[in-house]
């Protein structure tokens, strides 16, 4: 099964469903996701919106990410 492409609106379940290590980058950024054991169940955009990310640092995330999960 092909791997969801990384972007904001990628679900948190997709994103540690599929890219193992996710969590501990996550957890780092202060974005606590399922595995972490504050439920979040919405996007990666919505998770890190709602810890005051801005636009700009989410797009910073998802190049990050892309490049350490990759």
């Amino acid at each position: 099964m092909e791997k969801p492409e990384i972007n904001p609106e990628i679900t948190i379940e997709d994103l540690v469903n599929h890219y193992p290590g996710v969590s501990t980058l996550l957890i780092n950024r202060g974005l606590p996701c399922i595995i972490c054991g504050e439920p979040v169940w919405g996007t990666l955009r919505e998770l890190a919106m709602d810890k005051h990310y801005s636009e700009d640092q989410i797009t910073e995330l998802v190049n990050l990410l892309k490049e350490e999960l990759s």
